[in-house]
């Protein structure tokens, strides 16, 4: 594998968060509607229909084209792409060709340590097609297959980058951080899952050091971040093998197929011209002025690394820390929540930005992980977290409890004030209550007392885990530990 290098290039379709589709006033909200209710005269296709463009998509493709340092055209036009398929009802699909929305550009991802600049080739903005369900008869086992328009005229933007990625990991990093983007613009859901976030790669490997390519293949079907890293990893180890067999490797688009973890060959790659482009006769060119760039340019928001960069200066946050915050904008924004009401002086600050960024990223991620779900759907709220760390910061909890009020919090909802109250988790911090506990726990220990006064202080933990056990974990740790080495050092002056 040494002796060769990948070449991979990555096309990105991502559907617009707009409230109605491209080229009719049809509603876009249509993952959850009955097949076939979101649609008109012009998403199905009928003769004599006129499309009409939707202003909110244009300006969506261009808030993603400044942020990715593209080029905003000032004269552009929609195109028809012609291919034969069931899922396009027109027979031809409204796309953008030869004068984009977007050119060039770039995205930076950080491998190894080091920051790469991937360029970018286009945005340009198109519609989506019908989705097709096949079927199969439980009776006569004969295969069919459905036709659902309601995706059909849904906005989708494509977002073309350069080949300049040399392994599936860097895909995937590139894949993180375009969504990432995505979101924090609020221009799409970008979720893979439910195929507003697709990605199409194209795959090549050549002799490392030299420019000539050894065939070109398109994967297609991958749903997830680890479907796209596991197949293009498959993909540029298939051709390598394939390379050094001597054979040749055809230029064709290819399927991956989760279950089996291989891509399958479907059909012959097409060029441009299999798809007769030609100017859509029935859209104008579009004209964006300057003025109009420079109005979304101030309304974009902060970006991830704009915000890295910041949790790293305002709350002293490490880089790791903070790049992982700020990796999806719900997290950032859950994490901010909770730190905003901290004290604002810097010191109080950054230690509460600290352990609030080690509970989001620790704690609540594991249960997140554990039960399958996205932050935003989460009971527990960042005023709820904040709430936990006052709790730990006024003594009245320890970690231990804090954990459990956590897990509680997750499952029900509630605040943790009410979680410790109806538990009885409340941290005994009371001299008087925990003096006995101490005195018992020295006099059923009295090897470990004398092993401190032979000088191993290592004996004083084996006690505090003694009082700790005694009182069910409620007993405050660092007023035990106090207690205990006040009573043995007045034993070793004695």
């Amino acid at each position: 594998m040494t002796e060769y290098e990948a070449v991979i290039g990555l096309e990105v379709h991502s559907q617009l968060l707009t409230r109605s589709k491209m080229f009719c006033s049809c509603r876009a909200d249509y993952v959850q509607a009955q097949p076939n209710t979101r649609v008109c005269p012009v998403c199905l296709g009928m003769p004599g229909v006129l499309p009409v463009i939707n202003r909110q998509a244009v300006e969506f493709v261009i808030m993603t084209g400044l942020a990715l340092h593209s080029q905003i055209a000032e004269y552009t036009k929609f195109d028809r792409k012609n291919y034969p398929y069931p899922d396009l009802m027109k027979g031809y699909q409204i796309s953008q060709y030869d004068e984009p929305i977007c050119r060039g550009g770039y995205l930076e991802i950080e491998v190894d340590g080091q920051r790469k600049r991937i360029g970018m080739t286009r945005v340009h903005l198109e519609e989506d097609v019908a989705k097709l369900q096949h079927l199969t008869d439980p009776v006569t086992s004969d295969t069919y297959s459905l036709v659902d328009v309601n995706r059909s005229g849904i906005p989708l933007m494509e977002i073309v980058g350069e080949p300049e990625l040399r392994s599936p990991e860097e895909a995937r990093l590139y894949l993180v951080k375009l969504r990432a983007i995505l979101q924090y613009l609020g221009v799409s859901t970008g979720n893979m899952e439910e195929g507003s976030f697709r990605c199409d790669a194209n795959v090549s490997v050549r002799p490392r050091g030299s420019t000539q390519l050894l065939g070109k293949v398109e994967v297609k079907n991958m749903n997830s971040f680890r479907a796209v890293y596991r197949a293009l990893q498959y993909e540029v180890e298939r051709q390598v093998r394939m390379v050094k067999e001597g054979q040749r490797v055809p230029q064709e688009t290819r399927g991956w197929v989760e279950e089996r973890g291989e891509t399958v060959a479907q059909r012959s790659k097409e060029y441009a011209h299999d798809y007769r482009y030609f100017p859509e006769p029935d859209l104008p060119p579009m004209v964006i002025s300057r003025e109009w760039v420079e109005r979304i340019r101030e309304r974009l928001p902060e970006l991830p690394e704009a915000r890295r960069e910041r949790f790293m200066a305002h709350y002293g946050l490490p880089a790791y820390d903070a790049g992982l915050l700020t990796a999806s904008r719900a997290t950032a924004d859950f994490f901010e929540a909770t730190v905003g009401k901290a004290p604002r002086e810097d010191e109080a600050l950054r230690r509460r930005a600290k352990a609030a960024s080690n509970w989001v990223l620790g704690d609540l991620t594991h249960l997140l992980h554990l039960h399958s779900i996205e932050l935003e759907a989460a009971q527990v709220r960042p005023q709820h977290l904040a709430e936990l760390l006052d709790l730990l910061d006024q003594g009245t909890i320890g970690t231990p409890q804090a954990k459990t009020v956590l897990e509680d919090m997750f499952a029900t909802g509630k605040p943790p004030s009410l979680v410790v109250a109806e538990k009885g988790l409340a941290q005994i911090s009371n001299t008087a209550d925990i003096e006995p506990v101490v005195a018992e726990a020295i006099e059923k220990n009295q090897q470990a007392v004398q092993d401190y006064l032979k000088g191993k202080d290592a004996a004083v933990k084996f006690l505090v885990g003694q009082v700790m056990k005694a009182t069910r974990g409620k007993a405050n740790p660092s007023l035990v530990q106090d207690l205990i080495q006040k009573r043995l050092e007045a034993m070793r002056s004695n």
